[in-house]
């Protein structure tokens, strides 16, 4: 649903690119990366690093992500770095908050399914990423005030009950939240390899015959 773009300099956003139109991602992202350049006077081979979301996500807008990183990666032998989808969601809120509470990041993964994870305050993993089968239980096991967003989120929120938890809507995966992620792995060469890197699906590939097909 978004695709967006961003350039930072020493983690700090300079200029980024948003657009909220779907299934539009591969006609857009090459286009708005250019943009989001010339806003600042660089061009791709002024660049130190790009990062990319690792995933999970949808397999059609993480291919899609992933193939335009690789091309300036290769093409400008420039190093390729994967941030993990929720930990790029969770950016958004990390630091907001006062007092003991946990953060859960939900990414909607179709039904009453989602990925998802859960950290303290302090940044610690709670629940690593994993897909949870959502019912009204799900969260149970937390009695600290528990922040939920994504577009997972307001699923549970129409089977939830939990008084401590706190609903948080409009955070989704956005390229200006990616500045300090990626400043911190650039530090410490953390590094894909270029040909061989592989988004996370988390979940494996399914592909469906279409109907005209089963006729």
């Amino acid at each position: 649903m978004v695709c967006s773009v961003a350039v930072h300099r020493n983690g700090e956003l300079i200029s980024s690119q948003l657009h909220q139109v779907e299934k539009s991602h591969s006609s857009l992202l090459p286009g708005i990366a250019l943009d989001a350049c010339r806003e600042v006077g660089i061009s791709f081979s002024d660049l130190d690093a790009v990062a990319v979301s690792g995933g999970p996500g949808s397999y059609t807008g993480l291919r899609i992500g992933v193939s335009n990183a690789k091309g300036i990666c290769y093409t400008l032998k420039k190093p390729l770095i994967a941030i993990p989808s929720l930990d790029i969601i969770t950016e958004a809120v990390r630091g907001k908050f006062k007092g003991d509470h946990y953060l859960c990041p939900m990414m909607d993964a179709r039904r009453m399914e989602v990925y998802s994870q859960v950290e303290d305050q302090g940044g610690n993993m709670i629940w690593q990423l994993q897909p949870v089968i959502l019912d009204e239980a799900t969260f149970n096991e937390f009695d600290k005030p528990l922040y939920l967003f994504g577009d997972g989120m307001p699923k549970f929120r129409e089977i939830a009950s939990q008084e401590n938890l706190i609903y948080i809507d409009e955070i989704f995966p956005d390229a200006k939240n990616m500045g300090r992620l990626a400043l911190a792995r650039f530090q410490e060469g953390r590094f894909e390899d270029v040909a061989y890197f592989e988004p996370n699906y988390l979940k494996e590939w399914r592909t469906t015959t279409p109907k005209k097909q089963l006729l």
